[in-house]
């Protein structure tokens, strides 16, 4: 006779919930303790240090972002574990081994403070935003949070003088919240902060974002700031910003209603500089965005924009001077998804758009562009580069040149710089290769190839096998295992997501293949309902009381897997994180008999406290309301209360970072301890730092993959 082990009424665990609470972290110590006599075995610290010299590799490809004459950088390494932030030029950037100028060290730091820094992005002043005192490109704006949670600071930084500017003497500062600052010119910022002055209400929304936007002058008290925008309570967030793009400068206001949906707003200022807003009257599900003149638009369901039917998932563009004053007749469409394809990514130049479309889970880039007419123009370019790409601007102020990154699951990533402008003449693109990285395992006699596997309401569902080639190419080409001699089933581990329109692409698996493929092992990924893989539609068809839809496609895929011979049930695991975590915690608790282990990651479980939980309200766009009918759903997709007295589950493996502050550390924790309850073989472990990534530096990274895939191991014989 099997019973649920949580009421949610009563639950019996919530003190784990005190994320710092002294009980709490005896608890968590206890449970690393045994965790890592466990998984480090002899075995152990050589994968560590293997993983550990591919995170730290001086040879890795810098990613760049230009900014006057110089490129900038922030780096990891054995040297800098938390980090440099420098920059180069060009020229140098091209060569093997560029000279970096380092502008901040946080390493150095950290020791100096004694707070473990971690690096969260920097914004620099334009010359256009300078003053006479302060020259463009003289100071930056630097995000840095503690222990790598997702509450942060900013501080203003002179990069002359390589030193911060104390608030003391003048500099701009924002303290530890969610939020942030920047620039409208050298004295002036737009700030979001999570703090408000004592005759404001509540200065965050239920999800924990700052609900006001102001316009900060430098010198003055950040409270007392003029509030520009703001949103109600049980909204998401407010923000402003201000694009100082000459002749086409433009303040812009964003109400987030929800995940899915916002309005936006342009601001102008009256001549007592009193702030009036603008709304861009649209359906709030339509994501719109500004480059120079032009307006675009892209609707997550069918919307209708003046006469003009834009279908979810399309790209539509016109001027945006005509559209605000009123002419919505000629919006042009520049993307129309169809059953295989969708929009990915949408990179502006001077004068193109570069948009990266996926048809069934394998990309390729299309340039968009007005000819001397005034009439639309477009063409499939880079053909000659392959794999999942990534395309940047070079300068989307001044040029039309591209950066593109293109890599698959066995091929290092290849770094090119291309340019777009020939297609205005009636000429070809053009690129050439700036950077390739070295391998980092060993993929010989490794295949990557993708198969479809049948959901329970028959949709196709696209997934991804890389392993030993006569293992993965029997799968794909349908034979049975049995055909092929010498195969045996191989230890496999299925990685998937399926949530808030995120895609899971081919990418390269350094250390998932060094640490699994390089042994033997197999690895799947799944594009499950609930992902971006095919636009807005694919998200949509697994969102809230159709939830189960995404569960259903994953274990699909592991029968799939089952069924071709690649592996057995005792030999698969599932791993995910956060999302997927929620994810693998229903496959350990709705489908337990096909799996051999689960690994669970930084997860959501509690689903009827999880809107309660830092940013937990955010999501109810997703997951729906647990506080209302909703409830009757989402309690069917709620591991946590899923878990029964006599139930036979796989072993688990759960893990999670004390400093994760959008997700709570209390969802794995209190998993931990029911399945405890009922005898289940598990194993918990928590970072301390690290934040919803899970780690803070490369060696937390490493020891955290090393530990993940010694279980692995233990569990599946490799």
């Amino acid at each position: 006779m099997t019973q649920r082990v949580i009421n949610p009424e009563n639950d019996p665990y919530i003190w784990l919930e005190d994320v710092e609470g002294k009980d709490a972290l005896t608890w968590v110590q206890a449970r690393n303790a045994d965790a890592e006599a466990q998984l480090k075995d002899e075995q152990f610290a050589p994968l560590k240090d293997s993983l550990r010299q591919i995170l730290d590799a001086s040879d890795r490809i810098p990613g760049i972002i230009k900014r006057g004459d110089f490129f900038y950088n922030f780096w990891t390494d054995a040297e800098h574990p938390q980090g440099i932030w420098r920059r180069t030029t060009l020229e140098s950037y091209k060569t093997e081994s560029p000279e970096w100028e380092t502008l901040l060290d946080l390493d150095a730091l950290s020791a100096e403070e004694g707070t473990t820094w971690v690096w969260h992005g920097a914004s620099v002043l334009r010359p256009e935003q300078a003053s006479e005192e302060i020259p463009g490109y003289s100071r930056a704006l630097i995000d840095l949070s503690p222990g790598g949670s997702d509450a942060d600071l900013t501080r203003e930084f002179d990069l002359n003088t390589r030193q911060f500017i104390s608030p003391e003497d003048g500099g701009f500062y924002r303290p530890q919240g969610k939020g942030g600052l920047s620039w409208i010119d050298a004295d002036t910022v737009y700030a979001s902060t999570d703090q408000a002055s004592p005759t404001e209400d509540t200065p965050v929304t239920s999800s924990g974002y700052p609900r006001i936007a102001r316009r900060w002058v430098r010198g003055t008290d950040l409270l007392e700031a003029e509030p520009i925008i703001s949103v109600a309570e049980d909204d998401m967030v407010a923000s402003a910003g201000y694009d100082s793009t000459p002749g086409f400068e433009r303040h812009v206001a964003v109400r987030v209603l929800g995940f899915y949906d916002s309005e936006t707003y342009l601001i102008d200022y009256d001549p007592e500089g009193e702030p009036v807003l603008r709304l861009i009257d649209v359906p709030t599900d339509v994501q719109v965005g500004f480059h120079r003149e032009l307006i675009f638009f892209a609707p997550r369901t069918e919307v209708r924009i003046g006469g003009v039917v834009l279908p979810g998932g399309s790209l539509y563009v016109t001027d945006a001077e005509a559209f605000l004053h009123g002419d919505q007749a000629r919006l042009t469409p520049l993307f129309t998804p169809t059953e295989s394809t969708s929009l990915q990514g949408i990179t502006a130049t001077r004068n193109l758009f570069a948009l990266t479309v996926m048809e069934d889970v394998v990309e390729h880039v299309e340039a968009h562009w007005r000819d001397q007419a005034g009439d639309w123009q477009s063409r499939r370019v880079l053909t000659g580069i392959t794999g999942s790409l990534s395309v940047g601007a070079f300068d989307s102020r001044d040029s039309d040149d591209i950066w593109i990154t293109a890599d698959d699951f066995l091929t290092p990533t290849t770094k090119y710089l291309g340019s777009l402008a020939p297609l205005l003449e009636g000429g070809e693109e053009t690129y050439e290769q700036v950077k390739q990285a070295p391998e980092r395992f060993s993929a010989e006699g490794l295949a990557a190839v993708q198969r479809f596997a049948q959901s329970e309401d028959g949709t196709r569902i696209p997934y991804f096998l890389i392993g030993p080639a006569e293992t993965v190419q029997a799968a794909a080409a349908g034979a049975p295992r049995e055909a092929i001699a010498g195969t045996e089933p191989k230890p496999t581990v299925l990685y998937g997501y399926g949530g808030f329109e995120i895609s899971q692409k081919p990418g390269y698996l350094s250390l998932v293949g060094k640490a699994w493929l390089e042994k033997g092992g197999v690895f799947a990924l799944a594009n499950i309902r609930g992902g971006g893989e095919y636009g807005p539609r694919w998200h949509q068809a697994a969102l809230k009381q159709n939830r189960h839809k995404a569960y259903e496609d994953f274990a699909a895929v592991a029968r799939d897997l089952v069924s071709t011979g690649v592996t057995t049930k005792e030999k698969l695991a599932c791993r995910g994180g956060s999302n997927g975590g929620l994810l693998t915690g229903n496959m350990l608790t709705r489908y337990p008999s096909d799996f051999g282990a689960v690994v669970i990651q930084v997860p959501l479980l509690d689903m009827k406290r999880y809107a309660k939980l830092l940013a937990g309200a955010s999501w109810r766009a997703e997951y729906g309301d647990p506080e209302t009918d909703d409830w009757e759903y989402i309690k069917k997709f709620s591991p946590y209360h899923l878990l029964e007295t006599g139930a036979e589950y796989p072993p688990v493996l759960l893990t999670t970072s004390t400093k994760d502050d959008r997700v709570h550390p209390g969802h794995a924790r209190k998993m931990t301890a029911a399945l405890e309850e009922i005898g289940a073989d598990v194993t918990y472990w928590e970072n301390t730092q690290g934040g919803h990534g899970g780690a803070a530096n490369p060696e937390q990274q490493a020891v955290m993959n090393a530990l993940i895939h010694r279980w692995l191991a233990q569990r599946l014989g490799l």
